[in-house]
């Protein structure tokens, strides 16, 4: 799909679908709204507001037919909401949603309106920016598996966002392209995540990353992870016949201005080990390489967004299976830092693998270390499907991502990492246990995962919850939903 913008007016534009927006409350359009309301002769004033009763509530919509008088067939209106309430994350939310409708209506050139930046107030270029987010998240389609394919929406094939004044083509079109970019980042881990676990597996895995341009990718084998003391994130690979990969991706640019560490998760299939999940519990768990789909998703656009800052994304990745040599509760197990663990939950082994892969960025000399992960089934119990939760030893690195998930729409909430949790980690024979009390899961989670950290600034993020939604969710349709790709990036460029 093309997306540009275009100087010209909004009433003149020549498209299948125009998108405008309307404000909660308003009852006589102004601006581009205002004119091509003039331009239908008052019917959206007269007629959409006054008799049919439209609102402007968020994420309404309402299609009128513009009857020969402009260009366009077709006029969605689409409901911004309370005007205070207003910001850019709402731009991505209601683009989408007015996106879908043209959709429906088999559009193939959709025009719309630049949404906030005339009585919102707001900087066109980052306008323009959510509205190519909102486009690209809502095109997104995952049916290569299907014989037949979905033609209840069609594929809208050019969205331009329409400016009057010619001095802001510019900046619509810098913020179109970043926009454009971090949604395909997006959609670059949905792909990964909505992918079977009998497809991606952990070498398919090490394969997509290694295909990255602009990347330079190592693959640790299981010999080398062995000579490299990953007992914990090699147990974990014991129960299956999958050989695990340990992957590590650099970016790195000229007069790096910081090196971090992102770390995924990287559980291409969790069954549970012996531990055995539930039926129920276990039917979306190829979902739980998340975290690494967003470190993947990550890498894949770095080089065109260009940070001055040196990235290695580390995922150790494999199968969590019961097999005849699957690890077992009562094991005790070395860590690459010589820290001994005793397994009491084969289940809980996404910290297991987790713990070596920041054992092994400290080796780095990494300034800080962000790891993600759909980790705990207790953080979805805390915070639902709309927040992730984050843990972390540093205030400041954990406040800038916070900042940096509100920034593009993914709220991080943050949990305590008292050091009263890790007393259900007390074991009587190895350093520590792994999984501990049910209670406080997630903070359980994280407080083993910093014994690994030691002192270089790190955060943790779990999006058990928001990684995979069973409903639409303002812009994500049901599905994998790509967390994390947008907050790890908006931090990346902040720094």
């Amino acid at each position: 799909m093309k997306i540009n913008g275009i100087q010209g007016s909004l009433a003149e534009a020549k498209c299948d679908v125009l998108i405008i927006n309307l404000f909660k409350g308003v009852i006589t359009p102004g601006g581009a709204t205002g004119a091509v309301d003039k331009a239908l002769d008052g019917l959206i004033s007269s007629y959409v507001i006054k008799k049919e009763k439209f609102e402007g509530e968020l994420n309404k919509t309402y299609v009128l037919p513009t009857y020969g008088k402009l260009p366009a067939d077709k006029v969605v209106i689409v409901g911004l909401g309370e005007s205070e309430k207003f910001d850019l994350n709402k731009i991505r939310e209601v683009t989408a949603t007015a996106y879908r409708k043209a959709q429906e209506l088999k559009a193939k050139k959709v025009c719309t309106i630049l949404h906030g930046a005339g009585i919102g107030g707001l900087n066109p270029e980052d306008c323009a920016q959510s509205i190519a987010e909102g486009a690209v998240i809502a095109s997104y389609k995952f049916d290569k598996y299907k014989s037949k394919k979905d033609d209840k929406n069609t594929n809208i094939e050019e969205f331009s966002i329409v400016e009057l004044d010619k001095d802001k083509i510019e900046q619509l079109n810098k913020g179109i392209e970043k926009g454009k970019t971090i949604a395909d980042g997006v959609n670059f881990a949905r792909d990964l995540v909505n992918e079977p676990a009998c497809e991606l597996t952990p070498a398919k895995l090490a394969q997509t990353a290694q295909s990255l341009q602009g990347i330079s990718c190592k693959i640790i084998e299981k010999n080398e992870a062995q000579k490299l003391g990953m007992g914990a994130f090699l147990s974990v690979a014991k129960g299956s016949s999958e050989p695990p990969k340990f992957i590590h991706m650099t970016y790195k640019p000229k007069n790096a201005k910081a090196k971090i560490a992102i770390i995924g998760k990287g559980l291409t299939f969790d069954s549970g080990g012996l531990d055995l999940k539930p039926r129920g519990s276990m039917v979306t768990m190829k979902d739980d390489m998340s975290g690494s789909a967003a470190v993947v998703g990550v890498m894949s656009v770095l080089p065109k967004l260009k940070p001055d800052v040196e990235i290695h994304a580390i995922v150790a990745a494999c199968e969590n299976m019961p097999g005849c040599s699957a690890y077992k509760p009562g094991d005790v197990l070395t860590a690459m830092n010589k820290k001994t663990i005793e397994v009491d939950n084969t289940d809980a082994e996404g910290r297991l693998t987790l713990a070596d892969a920041i054992c092994y960025a400290n080796t780095l000399k990494v300034d800080k270390i962000i790891d993600i992960a759909t980790l705990t089934g207790a953080c979805v119990v805390a915070l639902g499907r709309f927040a992730s939760g984050i843990v972390g030893n540093n205030q400041d690195l954990v406040d800038d991502l916070i900042n940096a998930g509100n920034e593009g729409g993914e709220r991080l909430w943050q949990l305590p990492l008292y050091e009263e949790y890790f007393g259900s980690l007390k074991s009587d024979i190895a350093d520590f246990k792994h999984a501990g009390s049910r209670e406080g899961g997630a903070q359980v989670a994280g407080i083993f995962l910093s014994k690994f950290a030691e002192d270089t600034p790190w955060a943790h993020i779990d999006i058990a919850g928001p990684a995979w939604l069973d409903k639409n969710v303002k812009e994500m349709p049901k599905g994998a939903t790509g967390a994390g790709v947008r907050t790890l990036i908006n931090y990346i460029l902040d720094l």
